[in-house]
């Protein structure tokens, strides 16, 4: 900070020798160290503040410059979605109104209609799933699946498959004792 020598402090103890005299030297040395110190303390504090401010300006620089590159990420995916939307539709439309007139009925197409568009999509509609649950007061519930139609290009019935026959004597395991149910005696 400031360029004092060894000379030129050794003048300036010289003098303040002189001046304040030998008595009151010591303390008045010790009083200038500590005002010394504390304007050090006092400089450096302020220098790490300004660097920290500088850190947090340059931060939210770059925080407001990614904030535009992901507005401009998301806004040219929203235009591509858009451009590609709308081309979907069309051919969607089209293949709609191909399937119709395979099969015979035409019917006005209006793109953009989405409820009629479910209606005549030639998507196949949802498969029913839905299971009956038998919840009579049995022992164990039993889990019944719903009849499902057969399909309409099934050209005859398929024979059920035989029974399988009961094991050979030499091939079969020893047979298990069977097993009591709980709370009777064995």
């Amino acid at each position: 900070m400031f360029d004092v020598s060894l000379t030129e402090l050794m003048v300036i103890g010289v003098v303040a020798l002189i001046v304040i005299g030998p008595e009151r030297l010591p303390k008045v040395a010790r009083t200038v160290g500590h005002l010394l110190g504390r304007a050090q303390r006092y400089v450096n504090d302020v220098k790490s503040d300004i660097q920290r401010e500088i850190e947090l300006d340059e931060l939210r620089k770059f925080k407001s410059e990614m904030e535009d590159a992901a507005q401009g990420v998301q806004q040219s995916l929203n235009d591509t979605h858009a451009s590609l939307q709308e081309p979907v539709q069309q051919f969607r439309a089209e293949l709609d109104e191909v399937a119709r007139e395979a099969s015979g009925k035409v019917d006005p197409v209006i793109v953009g209609d989405t409820s009629a568009d479910a209606a005549r999509s030639i998507a196949p509609p949802a498969q029913n799933h839905n299971l009956n649950l038998d919840l009579s007061p049995s022992a164990e519930p039993v889990l019944v699946q719903a009849p499902t139609p057969a399909p309409a290009h099934a050209a005859a019935p398929q024979q059920p498959a035989a029974a399988p026959s009961a094991p050979k004597a030499d091939d079969a395991a020893p047979a298990a004792k069977p097993v009591p149910p709980s709370g009777t005696p064995t």
